[in-house]
């Protein structure tokens, strides 16, 4: 079960595109759901769902970071540069901590991306 977690972990780090302002309870919820499934959770929408949620955030994510660069801010964060020019990565076990150290008050009301934004900063300060 441990294994099959951190496979969905990881798979929800690299998928599609499309902007929606999940919160971070939301998020969590439907990670919970899906790990309650166990393998039968591979057939489930709502893992396209979160693929493309954090696949949208990523991408929006990156822009920032080189749109601020190109234009000589000081971006969001400073992560390392990855292997083979790909983006930097965020391991699944360790970002799902960090987004269940969120109060749960404060989750009910922070999305992803801004919750995604505020880790990065604080794993990777300028």
């Amino acid at each position: 079960m441990r294994a099959f977690g951190l496979m969905l972990a990881l798979a929800l780090m690299a998928a599609p595109a499309n902007v929606h302002a999940m919160t971070v309870e939301e998020f969590l919820a439907k990670v919970k759901a899906l790990k309650a499934k166990g393998l039968f959770a591979i057939g489930s929408r709502d893992i396209g769902m979160l693929k493309t949620e954090m696949k949208a955030i990523g991408t929006a994510y990156r822009a920032d970071i080189d749109g601020a660069r190109k234009a000589g801010r000081t971006p969001d964060s400073c992560p390392p540069p990855s292997k083979g020019g790909s983006a930097p990565t965020l391991g699944g076990k360790a970002f799902f901590s960090d987004l269940q150290a969120i109060p749960p008050a404060q989750a009910r009301t922070t999305s992803m991306k801004d919750a995604f934004y505020a880790i990065m900063r604080k794993r990777f300060p300028c």
